[in-house]
């Protein structure tokens, strides 16, 4: 049965997924003392009946539990809560255990008996991750926001901006007059709320901008 925290602490949240229950209670005590909040589970299974993650978190994964293993809920993860970092802790893991895990994401691999200090090192390392990807992950829901902003006409133009090309590069792809993309081009700006074209790029870096439906339609 799961043990959780209500609410996450600032420091961030780790899930503690182990079936052995000296060492879940060992784990909370360290976590808990040093600031994080904890969620305790006992096997893979017992997670995956409510999987609640908060942000941010990490996940202590046992590598060897009844039913679900790991790997198995570590997979599993890449749909539940796929920004996560795991962490595998384990007493006897196969190395091609550790491979596989590795390749999968995980963040590291702790052998049983671990330090507490070696294991704060990798749970601070991860923790770092987490935050990052949900300062990235707010980000990008605040610019799919303003992009929702724009016209079907200031998108094309905005797909333009964003690889380099000009008012007249522009006109002359489209066939639109140079003032009147200029115009558009500013409304851009204002409702992206971007002061210079280096900040609209770098804002809307790893997200799809439609192209025109005119380029489209010639190809």
């Amino acid at each position: 049965m799961p043990n959780q925290t209500e609410n996450s602490s600032p420091l961030g949240h780790v899930i503690v997924i182990d079936d052995d229950a000296s060492v879940r209670r060992s784990l909370s005590t360290i976590l808990e003392r040093i600031g994080y909040s904890v969620s305790l589970y006992d096997c893979a299974d017992a997670f995956l009946q409510n999987p609640l993650v908060p942000s941010p978190a990490v996940i202590l994964l046992d590598m060897r539990m009844p039913g679900t293993t790991g790997i198995g809920l570590q997979s599993q993860l890449k749909t539940l809560a796929h920004n996560v970092p795991v962490i595998f802790v384990s007493g006897d893991s196969r190395p091609e255990e550790i491979i596989t895990a590795m390749k999968q994401g995980a963040v590291d691999f702790l052998l049983k008996p671990f330090s507490a200090q070696a294991m704060m090192d990798v749970i601070e390392r991860a923790m770092c991750m987490s935050h990052e990807a949900v300062q990235t992950n707010n980000k990008n829901m605040l610019v799919s926001e303003r992009l929702k902003l724009l016209t079907r006409r200031e998108m094309e133009i905005c797909h333009w901006m964003v690889r380099g090309y000009s008012n007249q590069q522009i006109a002359i792809i489209d066939g639109g007059a140079s003032a009147t993309i200029k115009l558009h081009r500013a409304r851009v700006m204002v409702k992206m709320a971007a002061d210079t074209l280096p900040q609209l790029i770098e804002m809307l870096i790893g997200l799809d901008i439609p192209g025109p439906i005119r380029q489209t339609a010639q190809a």
